[in-house]
């Protein structure tokens, strides 16, 4: 919730940029406050890792921490041009970066069709700069992807939803889709870490949608 700015409606240019800084927020964030694991790793052989931007990450990862098979969930900035940036700074819409929710899972226990499934149907992926009543491009729908075969998948679930939500009159997805390798994740202050367990009336703007992503062939 953007509690600093009305936020931007246009993306800032690199060179217009907040320079940031090479200090780390949250150099050793404290456990996972509900599943107890660590929010940077390392985790168990096998884990597979997405960051999913979905308006504002505190429901985001509330949403995620509580699927099956999760082992870990953060909230950080990603997708922009400021290392290291504070809250109120991503606020500014001066920096790029998007809020953005981490989520790591056993693959053996939950796929990562049913991770999309739940980014696809609990936000709205057509609304551009804004999520809701919170504008801005640090608002935005993003999915960064880890490996070649998420990208596909991604892809897939993408180009099948638009179908759904088109034959319902909702305009074109606009979700930023990128290999995580070109952008950085930086850590969220702690504040924000599992915010709607240690704040449990606080705002949430997430909800499913009721338009289901198809099963793929």
């Amino acid at each position: 919730m953007n509690i600093f700015s009305r936020g931007a409606s246009r993306m800032v240019a690199p060179e217009g940029a907040l320079p940031g800084r090479s200090t780390v927020l949250l150099p050793q964030p404290a456990p996972h406050a509900v599943l107890g694991t660590s929010l940077t790793g390392p985790w168990p052989d096998g884990t597979e890792v997405l960051h999913l931007a979905m308006g504002c990450f505190w429901g985001a990862e509330e949403l995620l921490w509580r699927l099956p098979g999760v082992v870990t969930t953060s909230v950080g900035y990603m997708g922009g041009f400021t290392p290291n940036p504070t809250y109120e700074e991503v606020c500014t819409g001066l920096t790029g970066q998007t809020e953005t929710a981490l989520v790591a899972y056993d693959p053996s226990a939950i796929s990562t069709y049913e991770v999309l499934k739940a980014f696809w149907e609990n936000h709205d992926p057509t609304q551009g700069y804004r999520q809701g009543n919170d504008a801005g491009t640090q608002y935005r729908s993003a999915i960064y992807y880890m490996n070649d075969g998420q990208r596909d998948l991604i892809e897939r679930t993408r180009d099948a939803y638009a179908a759904v939500i088109s034959a319902r009159g909702y305009p074109d997805i606009t979700t930023e889709i990128a290999p995580a390798t070109s952008t950085s994740y930086f850590l969220a202050e702690d504040y924000h870490q599992q915010y709607l367990y240690k704040n449990p009336n606080g705002y949430r703007c997430h909800a499913n949608t009721g338009l289901a992503l198809p099963t793929l062939s």
